[in-house]
């Protein structure tokens, strides 16, 4: 069967905001916020944070906010933060690397378990005492370490060889970083990242704030 979320995409890339923001407020001490607030720190109309909230329920009372603990921890619920995923990293180049050491993934519940290449320099080198190993034993790796998300960092020539292989592991999501677009068989997500597209729409912005 087929993924289909009966939330909106544009709904969806905005929880994770949603969350970070709440966090913030958490911190803050601040325990009530109103959708009006909200809408000032996510850029978007006050009216938009209330429909957002309406495809999982509300979450507040009209003309009383929202409790922020509470906010917070229904949207971390939604994003399946209680969950623990363990996650490998495919191709250990400075994108592979990057992510390998950014730590605020385990925090969020996305633990880096195994650290896969072909590059004989860096097979056998660790990255936050996690050993490189040869790509080829990612699949008797799974057999003992489950697998949940693969994130691919592979030259653009490889990505769908990679990605073939670790769907046949059992893996049913994958964060592709590869310079090439794929999707996976209906039960695999993949979600396709693009770094060049962002800094183009950035250089897009710089050119038509230029023109005013």
């Amino acid at each position: 069967m087929k993924y289909q979320s009966k939330v909106s995409e544009a709904v969806i890339k905005r929880l994770p905001r949603y969350y970070r923001y709440l966090g913030d407020l958490v911190k803050m001490g601040i325990s009530r916020v109103s959708s009006k607030d909200l809408s000032a720190r996510m850029g978007i109309t006050s009216s938009q944070v209330r429909q957002d909230f309406f495809c999982f329920g509300g979450f507040g009372l009209q003309g009383y906010g929202y409790d922020v603990e509470y906010l917070h921890s229904e949207i971390g619920k939604i994003l399946g933060l209680e969950n623990t995923f363990n996650m490998a990293i495919i191709g250990v180049g400075h994108i592979g690397q990057a992510l390998a050491n950014f730590p605020t993934f385990e925090k969020k519940g996305f633990k880096l378990v195994g650290l896969f290449d072909v590059n004989p320099a860096l097979v056998g080198q660790k990255i936050r005492d996690i050993e490189i190993q040869n790509f080829d034993s990612i699949t008797e790796f799974a057999k003992h370490t489950p697998i949940d998300i693969a994130i691919i960092c592979v030259p653009g020539m490889y990505a769908r060889e990679v990605a073939n292989t670790v769907i046949d592991i059992g893996v049913k999501g994958i964060w592709n970083f590869a310079p090439i677009e794929f999707h996976g068989p209906d039960d695999v997500i993949v979600e396709n990242i693009h770094l060049s597209d962002s800094l183009m729409v950035l250089g897009y912005k710089i050119n038509e704030f230029e023109k005013l």
